[in-house]
């Protein structure tokens, strides 16, 4: 008699999603599914709007990343128009990725994830969440509050808006930074800095000793990555060039554009999930399974450039004995990227270009076709546009990096799932830990495929015959 689990919906991820855990005879998993069962096309919808008017439209897809939007449908515009934009432009832009990389990070870390480290896999679902952290470690709480502040507030000083600023437009962006909102920055960056030290020394010390079991238990198997570098190889978060490379770190594809990804990327579709399956073509589907997010960037690069940041990186090598290949570290690479961020933040606010009025090319429609690539805080993320003479869109593609993670993440959870569930009755701690593997990768459903609505959180263990045989409701 096979048997299916279903957790519907997952919990602590941004959007809704469900799991379901194939049990076989025996009551041993024989596989598990990460599904995601919301749809409302997105790209369908923004058919016949202006191109110049993508970049505030695309930024509603997702009130956590918005800034992702704004920025690779801006540098798409930019291509459009066929214009180099100013260099006071590009550092704010820059200032602007770098502020949001933080801030989600820090949601990710400290209010999604964190509960599950220092409250227990096994503790009340009631009070594991971030209520529950402030109970029982409040000033860690304060402090990862005020780091995803931190965050949010440089995008307010830069766009005049936290969420949905439609401050970056084809051509550059719309005003500079002010010097207060400069002094602002620096002032508070001592604190930011404080926090991240804190939270890495926190979580290596837990890596060293309760969680390390963990790593080899949370998505521990080789794919390729895939990554923005630089000329250098260095870490990259908004220009550059992609790369891939494998998890013994050889460089597998390298000097790749983004006007070429059809040629290296393909999507496939599954009938149980309306999230995109994308793999690396030479590989075929799915042997192509490829992950992107703060591990691969860290993966992918040769090194950060900054001086603390590079000791941190250099730790997570050592840690994993050459190429982490855990999706369980990619809390740790959230953390090192957050440390990336300050450190690049604070070279660029002491750069005079970010106070300077000369930040907006103009143009024309120059170039009907055009692809714009951008790091968003889960991964690589691509905006494809076709426009008409007019500068209508005719038709839009849009790659998210969730959705690049889906094949890495169904593997995650059954990976994890045949590790902890062995028969019918499967405790809610275990099936905790399941749903943590798809934390790791700190999905963003609402950009991947755009849900909308929610679902209580319903689980079912069903016979094959139909017959419910257990079932529990939060």
């Amino acid at each position: 008699m096979t048997r299916t689990i279903v957790v519907d919906p997952v919990t602590r991820i941004e959007g809704h999603a469900k799991i379901s855990i194939f049990l076989d005879e025996a009551g041993e998993v024989s596989d598990a599914r990460f599904h995601v069962v919301e749809y409302r096309g997105f790209e369908k919808f923004c058919e016949g709007r202006p191109f110049t008017e993508m970049a505030g439209i695309t930024a509603r897809i997702c009130g956590i990343c918005p800034v992702s939007h704004l920025l690779a449908s801006a540098k798409t515009g930019d291509k459009i128009l066929a214009v180099k934009i100013p260099p006071a432009a590009d550092k704010l832009r820059r200032m602007m990725n770098l502020a949001q990389l933080t801030q989600s990070h820090a949601l990710s870390f400290f209010h999604l994830s964190s509960p599950d480290f220092l409250l227990g896999w096994d503790s009340d679902p009631a009070t594991r969440n971030v209520f529950g952290l402030i109970a029982a470690n409040p000033d860690l709480a304060r402090a990862g509050i005020r780091l995803r502040q931190f965050g949010q507030t440089v995008i307010e000083k830069l766009g005049a808006r936290k969420i949905h600023a439609a401050w970056t437009v084809p051509g550059g962006v719309r005003s500079p930074l002010s010097e207060d909102g400069r002094q602002w920055i620096l002032d508070r960056l001592p604190e930011s800095f404080a926090t991240v030290s804190l939270a890495l020394d926190l979580f290596k010390d837990m890596l060293d000793k309760a969680l390390k079991g963990e790593i080899d238990i949370f998505g521990q198997f080789p794919t390729l990555y895939m990554a923005l570098v630089n000329s250098k190889g260095e870490w990259e978060h908004y220009d550059g060039h992609l790369r891939f490379t494998d998890s013994h770190g050889n460089i597998v594809a390298d000097g790749l554009s983004e006007d070429d990804y059809s040629q290296f990327i393909g999507e496939a579709v599954e009938p149980w999930s309306y999230l995109k399956f994308p793999y690396y073509q030479p590989l075929g589907y799915p042997d192509g399974i490829y992950r992107v997010g703060p591990l691969a960037r860290l993966n992918v690069c040769d090194r950060i450039g900054t001086d603390a940041a590079d000791q941190e990186l250099q730790e997570l090598r050592d840690l994993a004995g050459g190429v982490p290949t855990s999706s369980f570290l990619y809390h740790y690479a959230r953390l090192i990227e957050i440390l990336a961020c300050l450190e690049k933040l604070q070279i660029l606010v002491d750069d005079p270009d970010v106070l300077s009025s000369r930040c907006r090319a103009q143009g024309g429609v120059n170039h009907l076709d055009a692809v714009g690539v951008s790091e968003a805080p889960r991964g690589t993320l691509f905006h494809h546009y076709q426009v008409d003479e007019n500068g209508l869109i005719q038709k839009v593609n849009l790659i998210i990096a969730t959705g690049q993670n889906n094949l890495a993440m169904n593997k995650t959870v059954a990976q994890i799932a045949k590790h902890y569930i062995h028969g019918p009755e499967i405790p809610e701690g275990l099936l905790n830990r399941v749903e943590a593997g798809i934390r790791c990768f700190d999905p963003c459903l609402s950009c991947s495929t755009h849900a909308a609505g929610q679902m209580p959180l319903h689980l079912q263990l069903v016979a094959a015959d139909g017959q419910i045989l257990d079932e529990v409701r939060r």
